[in-house]
């Protein structure tokens, strides 16, 4: 999936010349957590958060005496080191870079202009639609050897009982790095003639695998 395809197209947006008491009542009013700052090309120039604005923002207690504070430009409290994205990236590697610069929001640019904007909350629905759990099914991880063919053989148990799969996610095996963990949603409320049918075939399956309930 690219991020294209998840991206806020709708970006709500200030000028760096826009006071820190305008970019408060924005946040308060649109509910948001962010807002890009953009000259009059559309090209992103900075970036401020509701944090940024907290910490500009004078304590209630004291809001006649610092009241100016509230009329400075934009331009003196938003972050001008942003990390943006590109409209075909892979959503998958954003989330990479979300975890990696422990950010919450990343502005998405095309040939210099701000064209979207992109959430943790964003990326966390698409990987729900990513994974499948959105939809009704049973999760089934299975440990396999790491080596060609295997997905094309673990899907054939799965078509012989006319189960559908929704996703699939690979992630390496603790205990060698000669296997890998199968994560398959499939789209059927019990799992549990397949798991059978894997087991036969000589597959490990690690869940469904309750105590007490033999598969």
């Amino acid at each position: 999936m690219i991020v294209e395809k998840i991206m806020k197209k709708e970006i709500i947006s200030l000028t760096e010349t826009d006071t820190i008491q305008t970019a408060l009542l924005l946040i308060q009013e649109k509910r948001i957590r962010h807002i890009p700052i953009v000259n009059h090309e559309n090209h992103l120039v900075g970036l401020i958060s509701d944090r940024d604005i907290r910490d500009a923002s004078p304590s209630i207690f004291r809001t006649e005496d610092f009241k100016e504070d509230m009329q400075k430009p934009l331009h003196t409290i938003m972050k001008t080191n942003i990390i943006t994205g590109h409209p075909l990236d892979f959503v998958e590697e954003i989330g990479a870079v979300f975890c990696e610069n422990n950010i919450s929001c990343l502005p998405i640019i095309h040939e210099k202009k701000l064209v979207g904007i992109i959430t943790g909350t964003d990326l966390l629905q698409s990987y729900v639609e990513l994974t499948g759990v959105n939809k009704p099914g049973s999760q089934i991880e299975v440990q396999v050897p790491d080596q060609p063919g295997v997905l094309h053989n673990i899907s054939c148990i799965f078509k012989k009982r006319n189960t559908n799969i929704h996703s699939v996610l690979v992630y390496p095996a603790k205990e060698t790095e000669y296997e890998k963990v199968l994560v398959l949603r499939i789209q059927t409320m019990n799992p549990f003639l397949v798991v059978d049918d894997l087991k036969k075939e000589g597959y490990k399956v690690i869940w469904p695998s309750l105590p007490g309930i033999s598969l």
